[in-house]
């Protein structure tokens, strides 16, 4: 089972790597369930692209405030200007971009961007729509239902990946092997992440001495449903805000102007921990008060009923489907887990650093792009841009096929106690390692982890633990707050 690239996950980015490679290279797309199941199938908000020339550097000055000072500058440059040439492959690829009457392009707003600049499809189904087109392009094989259980690698290179199936475990060899497998949502209580996200990859770095940048970096959504007995929570789009929607507490006051002057259009760990700090203050003054008034509210009403149904029919169906009357009831919200600024430590094509042919692009990649805070709806501009700059690059290495035998791996993968132990862990990073953290608390965290990692854990539960391990050793060591990262 020789190819000429692997490409690791099925979402925007993996998707998008695909498109970019000729049709007779032998490539194949490995995704862990249905390609559906991936972050990019539940974004919501849009795309961010420079809207033209002249809005590139504010584009970029937008990004570089956003990420607190610790963007890629020269990265950042790089995303904005290729934003233009990937928007018009987009439109040549036909995408169903929102379009006015007169079929010009349809820009929102979301919080910290100085002008209306994301472009978004199907109203609020952005990343289902644009996911939909994309994989009914594509040309090389997928295997569904194939997950990634090691990475088999030597010195610097990657010979390719050992995969489970339903049909059994595979050695798969290739000349290139590109990570698109997202981020770290399996780790918290309350995320909004695809079910398939799990850190495991991250976990594979990191056991074959290969470095993660920034991972105390997480971005905690300020407006997530999560009354729902799901694991993967409602994400409200930032869009909402962006539009008109208020963020109020049970009496109707638009509490975020006493934290930042933006209110609702604050930077979005700013909103969240606002959020967060103003639940906190509630149920230290009214310990006894209804549930109800120590909640946080999303009030929709400054939108008229036609025009929500049509610009988030997405959200429309899904909160009526629990009995909300939209836009007239107030939605009821919390912070959630929602994206991981840092991730693979990748250069400006999105090579792994230390190595001649692993690349990693999407959210699972760390290219210096978000720095402390990601601007809204970046993300899967980032996913874009990069996963067509690692096709160029290994297209232009022309690489030769080094096979090397690997034996398969006999670890097992599940132990019994996993399961509890998953919930365990969830719980923990989600209150010691969340929204704010403290010294003790991240060390209480580091500690639970430590414990778990040498129980003798399945495989992928300990690839898990690595991962979070990282995330808390990178807390720790920073201890000044910096954008999404908050010390107390």
């Amino acid at each position: 089972m020789n190819y000429d690239v692997i490409i690791v996950g099925a979402g925007i980015a993996g998707l998008y790597t695909s498109l970019n490679l000729p049709k007779n290279l032998n490539a194949l797309i490995l995704c862990k369930d249905q390609p559906w199941e991936c972050n990019t199938f539940y974004a919501q908000g849009g795309i961010a692209v420079a809207k033209d020339k002249e809005d590139i550097p504010t584009h970029i000055q937008d990004t570089l405030q956003a990420g607190a000072g610790m963007c890629d500058k020269n990265v950042v440059e790089t995303l904005s200007q290729e934003s233009l040439a990937i928007l018009e492959d987009l439109i040549e690829r036909k995408t169903p971009f929102d379009r006015d009457s007169k079929g010009n392009l349809l820009f929102t707003k979301e919080a910290a961007h100085s002008v209306s600049r994301i472009i978004h499809a199907g109203g609020d189904c952005t990343g289902r729509t644009i996911h939909t087109h994309l994989i009914s392009q594509i040309s090389h094989t997928l295997w569904k239902n194939a997950s990634v259980t090691e990475l088999l690698i030597d010195d610097n290179r990657c010979y390719g990946v050992s995969v489970l199936t339903k049909r059994g475990s595979y050695n798969l060899y290739a000349k290139n092997v590109i990570l698109a497998s997202g981020g770290v949502g399996a780790l918290f209580e309350y995320h909004t992440n695809a079910y398939t996200i799990s850190s495991e990859l991250h976990g594979m770095i990191l056991e074959n001495g290969l470095e993660l940048k920034d991972m105390e970096m997480l971005q905690f959504h300020p407006t997530v449903f999560v009354k729902t007995p799901y694991a993967r929570k409602m994400l409200l789009s930032e869009a909402l805000r962006g539009e008109g929607a208020k963020i109020v507490d049970f009496w109707g006051k638009r509490f975020l102007f006493d934290y930042d002057k933006q209110g609702e259009l604050a930077s979005r760990d700013k909103v969240a921990r606002s959020i967060f700090d103003y639940k906190q203050k509630l149920l230290t003054k009214n310990p006894k008060a209804n549930p109800n008034e120590l909640e946080v509210y999303l009030d929709l009403s400054p939108f008229k009923k036609d025009f929500f149904q049509k610009r988030f029919p997405n959200i429309y169906r899904n909160l009526s489907a629990f009995g909300y009357d939209l836009p007239s009831d107030k939605v009821p919200i919390s912070p959630a887990f929602h994206y991981c600024m840092g991730g693979i430590r990748t250069d400006s094509v999105g090579k792994v650093l230390g190595m001649e042919n692993l690349y990693a692009v999407g959210e699972c990649a760390c290219t210096g792009v978000h720095g402390a805070n990601r601007l809204a709806s970046n993300s899967l501009l980032e996913a874009l841009v990069f996963s067509a700059r690692a096709a160029k690059d290994l297209l232009n290495a022309n690489r030769t096929l080094k096979r090397r035998e690997f034996p398969l791996h006999t670890q097992i993968l599940h132990k019994e106690e996993d399961e509890t132990l998953k919930k365990i862990l969830r719980n923990l990073m989600w209150n010691k390692v969340g929204i704010i953290r403290t010294e003790s608390g991240l060390n209480e965290a580091l500690g639970g982890v430590e414990v778990m990692l040498q129980s003798g854990v399945g495989r992928l539960l300990k690839l898990r633990l690595l991962s979070a391990k990282n995330i808390i050793q990178s807390a720790l060591k920073r201890e000044e707050s910096i954008g999404a990262h908050y010390r107390e």
